[in-house]
């Protein structure tokens, strides 16, 4: 009786402090976002206002450092993603006895702390470009920042990847083969359509991981600035309200992007599944014909 007792007690209580510890900080900055003091305050809550999403549309640090923010991460996904899903095939690929080896290897940069990732990428490939001759191509913030993200990213997606892919049959690539196929036709028509889901969250994934990125990115930006790295400057001299604004649109972006993607991921499995349906029904019709 007791212990029902204790649990009904104490579960409700972990429950609250839980999710109060999760989602209290994201209140706070929704509140004072909206707050018209000019630090970040909660309560008392001297009047709504919309000044702070206004000042940060026209704050030209911020928005340049949104705008690089974006570019690499787009860049950093077109990169990471076929990285990832060639390192996941080439995985199914390899003599058993050489995965552990080769899982080890691909794995590492994500063991790897930033700060090494970052000030590498800026050594290597200062000497590399300086021996090349195309310092001036490779050698800026941009391009290193992605080449030091998708460096790690690109394992990240291909773990995403892998464990797709381990649920592939590979009787469906005997059979394509078998009835005439060529392996890139293979590789369109059969595996990639399978692999769409673990591609498009490797994606999200790499993208935001690349957003947010800040160890890594703080070390091989160089005289660039993305929005984590401004951020970052903000918040030393003091917080404000208009950082508080910049975090509530990106958690209000960021779920619509998540109920989206669920959305449309739903929606293809629901086609996926009627057409394997309509194919064992078609299969079914078939064999009825065909029997006397």
């Amino acid at each position: 009786m007791k212990s029902d007792l204790l649990t009904r007690i104490v579960v409700p209580l972990y429950l609250v402090l839980f999710f109060t510890f999760l989602l209290g900080p994201l209140v706070v900055m929704g509140v004072s976002a909206f707050n018209t003091p000019a630090y970040p305050q909660v309560w008392p809550i001297e009047g709504v206002t919309l000044r702070w999403f206004g000042e940060l549309l026209t704050d030209r640090e911020m928005i340049e450092g949104l705008q690089t923010s974006l570019i690499i991460g787009i860049a950093v996904v077109c990169l990471s993603v076929p990285m990832g899903l060639a390192g996941a095939i080439v995985m199914t690929q390899l003599f058993a006895s050489a995965r552990s080896f080769y899982y080890f290897i691909v794995v590492a940069p994500i063991l790897t702390p930033g700060i090494v990732i970052g000030i590498e990428t800026v050594v290597f490939w200062r000497d590399f470009s300086g021996l090349t001759g195309l310092r001036s191509l490779i050698y800026n913030g941009k391009i290193l920042t992605i080449l030091a993200q998708s460096s790690f990213v690109s394992s990240y997606c291909m773990l995403i990847i892998m464990a797709r892919l381990q649920r592939f049959d590979r009787a469906q690539e005997e059979a394509a083969l078998d009835l005439g196929a060529s392996y890139p036709q293979v590789f369109r028509d059969i595996l990639l359509p399978f692999l769409r889901p673990a591609i498009l969250s490797s994606a999200m994934l790499a993208f935001l991981t690349s957003f947010e990125n800040y160890t890594a990115t703080t070390f091989a930006i160089l005289a660039d600035k993305t929005m984590t790295t401004v951020l970052a400057g903000r918040v030393r001299m003091g917080s404000s309200p208009e950082i508080s604004a910049l975090a509530t649109i990106i958690v209000i972006l960021t779920i619509v992007g998540a109920l989206t993607f669920e959305a449309i991921k739903r929606k293809q499995d629901r086609q996926l599944a009627f057409a394997r349906k309509a194919a064992r029904d078609e299969e079914a019709a078939e064999l009825a014909t065909q029997t006397p």
